[in-house]
């Protein structure tokens, strides 16, 4: 049961557990934590600004007397005191805008993703070409990498001169990879046309089965017009519009 409250500190709810199990559930603390924090969920639906103050409260009345488990969520964890310094603190982040490039280019394996993230909303990755050859000489960008890198460029420009000139400037720092970088994008772009023949098709289907539906319901209500019935009532069963219906009847 959940009621809401007013507290001195603004609004409240208690969320109140009655637990019927003969036999104590020793996640029950990790239970009325999740229900909280469902509600504070609701709260935040409603279009409220701020979390609000849960109060989870368990009412037992099972055969093991006292209650059995702690009832502090913290507890359940195999080491309670590093789960307490986790989940009382700030969370860790990683703030990739105010890493430097050359910082970035240190990370090795994920430099190449953290340089595409951290400059994803520009309009172009032109100046990052030296850096990603950089990358590819010293074996620190794998192909996963780099069709995510392309993925992206064709996402923003498509086959246009500003993607061809991208990889022509890449290819010119290290002409060894030509070969390697060009079946990458010939695979990319094989895809996207696979994908876009498989959406064609099934536009197709739903076209098809939407017409076929359509002129299904034409004859049906074309027959029940005929049988005598009443234009609201061919309309509603069958879901056409009263301009169809008009066109049925001629």
């Amino acid at each position: 049961m959940l009621w809401s409250l007013k507290t001195r500190e603004g609004d409240g709810y208690i969320y109140v557990v009655i637990e019927h199990q003969s036999t104590p559930d020793a996640h029950m603390a990790f239970r009325l934590m999740r229900y909280a924090m469902a509600a504070m969920q609701q709260h935040l639906d409603a279009g409220h600004k701020h979390l609000p103050l849960v109060v989870p409260m368990l009412f037992y009345h099972g055969v093991d007397s006292p209650y059995p488990f702690s009832l502090c969520w913290l507890d359940e964890f195999a080491n309670p005191e590093v789960a307490r310094r986790l989940y009382a603190a700030a969370f860790p982040l990683v703030d990739i805008t105010v890493v430097s490039d050359d910082d970035i280019m240190q990370h090795r394996r994920i430099a190449l993703l953290e340089l595409i993230q951290k400059h994803i909303r520009q309009r172009d990755l032109l100046g990052l070409v030296e850096r990603i050859a950089s990358l590819l000489v010293t074996g620190c960008a794998n192909d996963r990498q780099l069709k995510a890198l392309f993925n992206y460029l064709m996402i923003q420009h498509g086959h246009t001169p500003r993607f061809t000139t991208f990889i022509r400037d890449v290819v010119g720092h290290v002409p060894h990879t030509k070969e390697r970088l060009m079946t990458l994008i010939e695979r990319i772009r094989a895809a996207d046309r696979r994908k876009g023949e498989r959406q064609g098709r099934q536009v197709g289907l739903e076209e098809g089965l939407e017409k076929g539906q359509h002129v299904a319901a034409l004859r049906i209500a074309r027959q029940m017009l005929a049988d005598g019935l009443d234009r609201e009532t061919v309309q509603r069963f069958t879901g056409l519009t009263a301009e169809e219906l008009q066109d049925v009847s001629h």
